[in-house]
C-alpha cells in the first residue's frame, strides 16, 4: 500500500499510522500489555542499533524494565512479524544459544517510522545499517518463498572478523558481505580459511541475488 502510493508525504503519514497504531495492535490487546510506551520504547531502540549485536541487560537499562521482559517482548514482536533475530553463526548449534543476536526488521519502512527519518539515502548516516537489514530480510523471503532449507546466521571471530550473513544449506554455506557502495573488499582470512563461498553484495547488483 505504502509502495503504490505517489505522495512522500502520503508516505510517511501511512508508515507513521502504522507504526503508531496498527504496529501495536494485536500484541497490546491479544498479549495483554498495558504499556504501550515501553513497547515502543523498546522498538526504538532497537531499530537505532540494527546490525548490531544485541544485549538484553543493556535494552533493559535503557527502557527501563528487566531483561526478562526485555527477551518477552522482541519474542512478541518477533511473532507477530515485526522483526527477526538472526543467531551467529557456529559449526556447533548449541555455541549460537549462549552468544548475542541481531535484531533487524521485516520492513525498513517501519523501521523509519519508528525513529522517525524518511531522508533520501544520500543525506543519512545509517544507509549502511539500513542496506544491511533489507537485503538480509529479503534474501530470508526469497529463501521461505522458494521452501529452500537455509540456515541463515552471522559471523565474528574474537579478533573482529566479521561477515554480515552466512546461508548455510545441505550443499553450499556462503558468506555475503553487505556495502552500499560498490566498494572491493576480499572477505576475511579467516572466513576463506574455511574453504567458504563469500560474494560481495552493494547497490549496483543486490536484484541479482533475489531472483
Amino acid at each position: 500500500e505504502v509502495a503504490m502510493l505517489t505522495s512522500e508525504t502520503d508516505k510517511s503519514a501511512r508508515l507513521d499510522e502504522i507504526a503508531t497504531s496498527s504496529l501495536y495492535r494485536d500484541i497490546l490487546e491479544f498479549q495483554k500489555i498495558r504499556n504501550a510506551q515501553v513497547l515502543y520504547s523498546l522498538l526504538k531502540a532497537l531499530a537505532l542499533q540494527v546490525g548490531n549485536e544485541v544485549s538484553y541487560l543493556e535494552l533493559s537499562r535503557t527502557v527501563g524494565i528487566d531483561a526478562k521482559t526485555v527477551e518477552k517482548y522482541i519474542d512478541l514482536l518477533e511473532k507477530s512479524f515485526v522483526l527477526f533475530r538472526l543467531p551467529p553463526y557456529a559449526a556447533n548449534r548449541r555455541h549460537e544459544i549462549t552468544k548475542m543476536k541481531k535484531v533487524f526488521f521485516w520492513d525498513v519502512g517501519i523501521r523509519n517510522a519508528v525513529i522517525g527519518d524518511y531522508r533520501p539515502l544520500d543525506r543519512r548516516n545509517d544507509v549502511g545499517a539500513l542496506f544491511e537489514n533489507w537485503f538480509i530480510a529479503e534474501r530470508m523471503k526469497r529463501s521461505l518463498y522458494r521452501s529452500l532449507r537455509t540456515r541463515f546466521g552471522f559471523w565474528r571471530t574474537h579478533a573482529g572478523a566479521e561477515v554480515d550473513l552466512v546461508e548455510e544449506t545441505p550443499d553450499l554455506t556462503i558468506g555475503l558481505e553487505m556495502k552500499w557502495n560498490n566498494a572491493k573488499a576480499k572477505g576475511p582470512a579467516a572466513w576463506h580459511a574455511e574453504k567458504f563461498a563469500w560474494k560481495l553484495v552493494h547497490r549496483d547488483n543486490c536484484v541479482e541475488f533475489l531472483r
